[in-house]
């Protein structure tokens, strides 16, 4: 008889889930809302509060409506955003995670405090993300963003640093970047880290770790979109490198399970528990 876990630990993270609670809370008394953006990077989480009435546009789209409700998702928004609803008399919904909102009032602040020197003020995050676009967006774009560990080889090492993560980030590529700033530094230059990643996504790493270990194969359900499920895809092959990706049940291979007595289900913070379990119906089903 096969055996199914789906993984405590997965699901989604508490900014998320406020602001899919947010936007139900909206829905439910008949308000006609929109949303910057997906909401989460779940193609059938989207889909299921597009049935319900929720509209997603992006920023073009929004500096043509007037007078309407938007919400604004966990990922948080540069001031730009801010203020184009202020112009147009949008009443903005803020899901923002309270993690992301705190990282960038510091980014501001640090910013305010140093734009007239030559510092760097560096982001550790994906370019293009739209929490990376919002916290940019705190140094009127003039903040660094390195992608990976061989970026930060560009810095000028001769100015001041100051350095900041993207909350979903890797924490162990974050401390290597830390590391090598530490050992170039010019002596006459001021370097200072921030560790803003969020352990409640952090720690899952460890968790998601111990979780392949006890399976011979991983589902790991995640959009395709998700920066967070990538890397915690990456960590279940590592571990168990019979780990596959699906988006949802009907990319599930009846091959995979040839041979196979134990089957875990996990996914990113932007997976949603009810998506877990349609996996696991359509294995029992198999």
């Amino acid at each position: 008889m096969l055996q199914i876990e789906i993984d405590n630990g997965s699901g989604f993270c508490f900014g998320v889930t406020t602001a899919i609670q947010k936007a139900e809370e909206e829905l439910a008394k008949g308000t006609k809302l929109y949303c910057l953006g997906d909401i989460v990077h779940n193609g059938m989480e989207c889909e299921r509060l597009r049935k319900m009435g929720l509209i997603t546009i992006n920023h073009d789209e929004m500096s043509r409506l007037h007078h309407v409700k938007v919400l604004l998702r966990a990922h948080g928004e540069p001031p730009e955003t801010y203020e184009l609803a202020r112009q147009n008399n949008i009443e903005i919904i803020d899901a923002t995670c309270p993690v992301v909102l705190q990282l960038q009032r510091r980014i501001k602040k640090q910013y305010d405090m140093n734009h007239d020197s030559c510092s760097q003020i560096v982001i550790f995050g994906k370019e293009g993300h739209a929490e990376v676009l919002g916290l940019v967006g705190q140094t009127a774009g003039n903040a660094i963003v390195i992608e990976h560990f061989d970026d930060v080889k560009q810095l000028d090492f001769s100015r001041d640093i100051f350095l900041y993560s993207q909350t979903t980030k890797s924490l162990d590529e974050f401390h290597r970047i830390i590391l090598y700033i530490q050992e170039h530094i010019s002596p006459d230059a001021t370097f200072r880290s921030f560790d803003t990643i969020c352990r409640s996504v952090a720690n899952r790493m460890p968790n998601i770790s111990q979780f392949a270990t006890k399976h011979d194969l991983i589902l790991f359900v995640c959009g395709r979109k998700s920066s967070n499920g990538k890397v915690l895809f990456n960590e279940c092959l590592r571990i168990n490198s019979n780990t596959h990706l699906i988006e949802g049940p009907e990319e599930i291979n009846p091959q995979w399970l040839e041979g196979i007595k134990t089957v875990g289900i996990c996914g990113a913070t932007s997976t949603p528990k009810w998506l877990m379990e349609q996996c696991r119906d359509a294995l029992l089903r198999m």
